[in-house]
């Protein structure tokens, strides 16, 4: 089989499978009562996404000799904490909109929305739990310790918003409770609810861990160089907000002292109008920054791959690999 009908192949194995998640969810709380808690989770579950992380569960069990029946309920969980993750960020960040739709606080309401996403992830967990046979303790102890990460990591990204001065460092650091954990976290439940031995966990783990680094700064870079037809947000967008993200502080690591001060106005002004987006597109691109991110997320991705190199060889030891790649190439 030569490398495009792999592609194809295992392209078709993941739309398969994200689309037998996607209908799980649309059906999880059909009914439930009362409505006006139920129908806004519904929304919620409904509004669609790559499920990226539901699939990585279902890889991860199979990869060390489980099946995906015994992690379904598990992949529908991390996806269901995603959402949760969502709801209440849309409403600390004042976003409008989510995957092209209205934001559930938008559509409906700041406290319908609040009371939902708190209803979300308590369903996670219910969920979850019908997919922890033996482990079970250490299972929730995985999962509980990826919402703690989470809730962390947005508190950090909240206290960058009034921080002056943000390392590099920080940022990675942020950015790997955000998002990394959560990623990590899939990585880690899948292998531990197929029963895999501790070597094999903690290399999933790890390659968990730096594909949730490659995916955020994929998304930092994206957000300024990707086409809002694609991408599903408005490019730019981190600029609008003034958001510290990698580029802005790679820009300011790197600028001389006249760009330093132009770059220091979106910190100052807590961002930028629209109109001025290229201007500071053109610093980045003066600074190598897009260059630069691109080879950081390339050594995140390699660092993940190699971590599955005691991986038992199989086809989904192949598409874990595979996954790595697409979420480093993505155009959305």
């Amino acid at each position: 089989m030569n490398l495009k009908e792999r592609d194809k192949k295992f392209r078709q194995a993941f739309d398969k499978e994200t689309q037998k998640i996607d209908k799980r969810l649309s059906n999880l709380l059909v009914g439930r009562k009362p409505g006006s808690l139920y129908d806004p989770c519904e929304y919620v579950l409904r509004s669609g996404g790559k499920h990226l992380r539901g699939y990585l569960v279902l890889l991860t069990t199979k990869a060390v000799g489980g099946k995906y029946s015994q992690s379904y309920n598990a992949a529908l969980s991390v996806e269901i904490l995603h959402s949760f993750t969502l709801v209440h960020d849309d409403i600390m960040d004042n976003a409008d909109k989510r995957r092209g739709l209205p934001a559930l606080h938008v559509k409906y309401d700041i406290d319908t929305a609040i009371l939902a996403g708190d209803s979300l992830i308590a369903v996670a967990y219910k969920n979850l739990l019908k997919d922890c046979k033996n482990n079970i303790v250490d299972i929730l102890s995985t999962f509980n310790q990826s919402v703690i990460d989470v809730c962390e990591g947005q508190s950090l990204d909240k206290e960058f918003e009034e921080k002056r001065n943000v390392t590099i460092p920080e940022y990675i650091e942020m950015i790997n409770k955000k998002t990394g954990a959560l990623i990590k976290m899939c990585c880690s439940i899948g292998a531990k609810i197929g029963d895999a031995e501790k070597g094999h966990i903690k290399a999933l783990e790890k390659y968990g861990y730096n594909l949730g680094l490659a995916f955020q700064l994929k998304d930092d870079l994206l957000d300024i160089i990707g086409d809002t037809k694609h991408f599903g947000k408005n490019v730019g967008g981190d600029l609008i907000e003034g958001k510290k993200t990698y580029m802005l502080l790679k820009a300011l690591e790197l600028a001389d002292k006249k760009d330093k001060i132009e770059l220091n106005k979106i910190i100052r002004n807590s961002g930028i109008k629209k109109s001025e987006i290229n201007k500071y597109k053109e610093l980045y691109e003066k600074y190598g920054v897009f260059d630069i991110a691109s080879e950081e997320i390339k050594k995140y991705t390699d660092h993940a791959i190699k971590a599955l190199e005691i991986i038992p060889d199989s086809i989904e030891k192949e598409k874990l690999i595979w996954v790595a790649n697409l979420m480093s190439e993505r155009n959305k």
